[in-house]
């Protein structure tokens, strides 16, 4: 199975990095994962409507740039649908029976583009709250990793 995360930005902060490059080591066992970042455009102070919506069209233009042609595409949206970790698991592991490769996105401080949300075949959020995108990249490479370690059978901490 391929695995690609596409986000908007890069990681500032060397411990966010770290964690996404620990999950990264250990989903290779399972997975091939590869991680693109795209540039996050400037957000000008006090950026009306309009100037949003063209900052998430050229994002959202760099993000379909980089999605595989054949991949099964997840955004990670607020709005999305709420899984557990065995839900997720299941998920991801009746994907695989469908396509080789999954593509999940990120996206910047303002969100997605409803042209990516459109590409999307699941919508997927791990709450209702609203975390950074360098700490989601962590969440979900670790949900990522999590899932295979259940599919798997093997023992991982609750």
């Amino acid at each position: 199975m391929n695995i690609t995360i596409v986000c908007v930005g890069k990681i500032k902060e060397k411990f966010f990095s770290d964690a996404v490059l620990e999950y990264k080591k250990r989903i290779s066992r399972f997975a091939k994962l590869e991680i693109i970042e795209v540039k996050d455009e400037r957000i000008p102070e006090n950026a009306s409507a309009r100037e949003c919506g063209a900052i998430l069209e050229k994002e959202g233009e760099a993000i379909i740039s980089k999605i595989p042609k054949s991949s099964y595409v997840i955004t990670m949206c607020i709005e999305g649908n709420q899984l557990s970790s065995t839900a997720f698991a299941d998920k991801i592991k009746y994907i695989s029976m469908e396509s080789s490769h999954i593509t999940f996105v990120i996206g910047g401080s303002l969100g997605l583009s409803e042209k990516v949300k459109s590409l999307s075949r699941l919508q997927l959020s791990f709450g209702k709250i609203t975390l950074p995108h360098q700490l989601m990249r962590v969440v979900l490479t670790e949900q990522i990793y999590r899932s295979f370690k259940i599919t798997s059978n093997e023992s991982y901490h609750k």
